[in-house]
C-alpha cells in the first residue's frame, strides 16, 4: 500500500508489559509481545474480550451466525476481538458494531496497514465507535504470510474465550484455538452440516474437547464465573449495554417492549414496523436482531418477522 494511501502512523501509540495500560491477559501468554502497537482507544484492552474466529472462506450462513453471536456477545458487554480478514472475522466485528459495541481488530501487519486493503473503512469504524487496531508489529511493516499465524496468539491471548465458527481442518482459525488452549482459556465451536468442509475443524475442536455451544447465552453463562473469578470488571450480565458505553441514548425496556406491541402477533415486515412505531430503520434492525437473539421474535423466510413465545413476553 502505498505510504500517502496509509494512516498517519502519528497516532500510533505503544505499550510495553511494564505498561500499566498493558493487557494483564496477555502478559499470562507464553512470550507475550515485547511491545505493542496501537491505534484507537488503548482502554478497550482492558475490558474482557471475547474472539471470534473461522475461515475466511465462510458460508453466507456461517457469517450470519458470527455477526449475530458478536452482537449479541457485545451487547452482553463484551469487546469482541478478531482478525479484520475476510469472512468469519469481519461478520464478527460488524456483528459488534451493530450494537454499537466495542471490538478489537489484531493485525498480522503494521498497525497503519489494513489488510485487505478494502477493510479501510471498517477499521476507521473501528477506532470511531471505541476501539482499537492492535499489532505487535512496527508502523510499515507490510504484508508477511508467516506474520498471520503469529499475530493468532494474541487475538486468544487477550480474549478470555474464543469461539470458531466456521474452520476448514487446515484453517488458521485452529491455530487460533490451539493457541487458546496451550494459554488456558476457554475454546467453543459452532457445529455444522457434515456436508460443509468449513464445518470440520469445528467438528474436530468438539472431539477434542471444546465446548459446543449453540447459542451465545451458553458462552455467557460458561464465563461469568470466569471473569469474576479473574476480577475483570463485573460479569456480563451485569455490565451494561454496548449502546451505553458508547455515545447516543441506550435502547429502553420500554422502546423493545413497544416494538413488539407494534409487532402484534402476525407476520410483519421492518418497513411496517417502522410506520407503527416511529423508530428508524437503522433501530428496528438492530432491536429486531436483538429480539430474535433473545428468542422474543423469529425471522420468517419471507423477510417478515413474527414475536415468539407467550403472549406479553418482552424478555427471552
Amino acid at each position: 500500500m502505498p505510504a500517502s494511501n496509509r494512516p498517519d502512523s502519528s497516532d500510533v501509540q505503544l505499550l510495553t508489559p511494564g505498561d500499566a495500560a498493558y493487557p494483564a491477559l496477555l502478559r499470562e501468554i507464553p512470550r507475550p509481545p515485547p511491545q505493542l502497537f496501537i491505534r484507537g482507544a488503548v482502554a478497550a484492552l482492558s475490558l474482557p474480550q471475547l474472539a471470534i474466529v473461522g475461515s475466511r472462506n465462510a458460508t453466507p450462513a456461517g457469517a450470519e451466525t458470527a455477526r449475530d453471536f458478536a452482537s449479541h456477545l457485545a451487547a452482553r458487554g463484551f469487546c469482541i476481538t478478531s482478525g479484520l480478514a475476510e469472512g468469519i472475522d469481519a461478520a464478527a466485528h460488524r456483528g459488534a458494531l451493530a450494537v454499537r459495541g466495542r471490538t478489537i481488530a489484531v493485525c498480522g501487519t503494521g498497525p497503519d496497514i489494513v489488510y485487505p486493503r478494502h477493510h479501510e473503512g471498517l477499521a476507521a469504524e473501528i477506532i470511531a465507535t471505541g476501539g482499537a487496531i492492535v499489532s505487535e508489529f512496527a508502523p510499515g511493516t507490510a504484508v508477511h504470510r508467516g506474520n498471520f499465524p503469529r499475530r493468532n496468539r494474541l487475538i486468544s491471548g487477550l480474549a478470555v474465550g474464543t469461539l470458531v465458527v466456521e474452520a476448514g481442518v487446515r484453517s488458521g482459525a485452529l491455530i487460533t484455538a490451539r493457541h487458546a488452549l496451550e494459554q488456558g482459556r476457554d475454546v467453543f465451536a459452532i457445529p455444522g452440516s457434515i456436508h460443509n468442509p468449513v464445518a470440520r475443524g469445528c467438528h474436530r475442536l468438539i472431539r477434542n474437547g471444546a465446548k459446543l455451544v449453540e447459542t451465545a447465552a451458553d458462552i455467557v453463562e460458561e464465563l461469568a464465573s470466569l471473569l469474576a473469578a479473574l476480577g475483570l470488571e463485573d460479569p456480563p450480565e451485569r455490565l451494561g449495554s454496548a449502546a451505553e458505553a458508547t455515545e447516543g441514548p441506550a435502547e429502553t425496556d420500554a422502546e423493545y417492549a413497544g416494538l413488539l406491541a407494534a409487532m402484534a402477533w402476525d407476520p410483519v415486515d421492518a418497513d411496517t414496523l417502522v410506520a407503527r412505531s416511529g423508530l428508524t430503520i437503522g433501530d428496528v434492525s438492530s432491536m429486531l436482531l436483538l429480539l430474535e437473539l433473545q428468542g422474543s421474535v423469529r425471522a420468517l423466510s419471507s423477510g417478515r418477522y413474527q414475536r415468539a413465545g407467550k403472549k406479553g413476553s418482552v424478555g427471552p
